[in-house]
């Protein structure tokens, strides 16, 4: 790797390599290109990045708003993985399989106790 005149890093093979932006910062390139006092070409330019990359994080940020958004306050429901839905569910069965036998039993005792048969 060596860094060229401009000062940005580039491998032996002369490509610029590859970087990655952090939320904060391509949420700070998303509010510079939507202010208007500076011109998409120059934002574009100064970050390095291509007017493709600018439309992918405009995408990002309007498909977070809108889930954001578009959620209800409240309590979030909790979703169970397969594995332990499948577990509790045989698991409350079983339970209720016991629950009825004993329920059974204790009929047959009631009706001891009582005389009657």
């Amino acid at each position: 790797m060596s860094v060229a005149k401009d000062g940005k890093s580039q491998s032996v093979s002369g490509k610029k390599e590859r970087r990655f932006l952090s939320p904060e910062k391509k949420y700070q390139i998303f509010l510079e290109s939507q202010s208007g006092e500076t011109p998409v070409g120059e934002i574009l330019r100064h970050e390095g990045i291509y007017s493709t990359d600018l439309a992918r994080i405009r995408n990002q940020i309007k498909e977070s708003a809108l889930g954001r958004l578009s959620s209800r306050p409240g309590a979030k429901k909790k979703s169970v993985p397969l594995y332990d839905y499948e577990s509790l569910k045989r698991e409350l069965e079983e339970k209720e399989r016991a629950l009825a036998e004993q329920a059974v039993e204790l009929a047959i005792l009631r009706k001891r106790t009582t005389g009657s048969f």
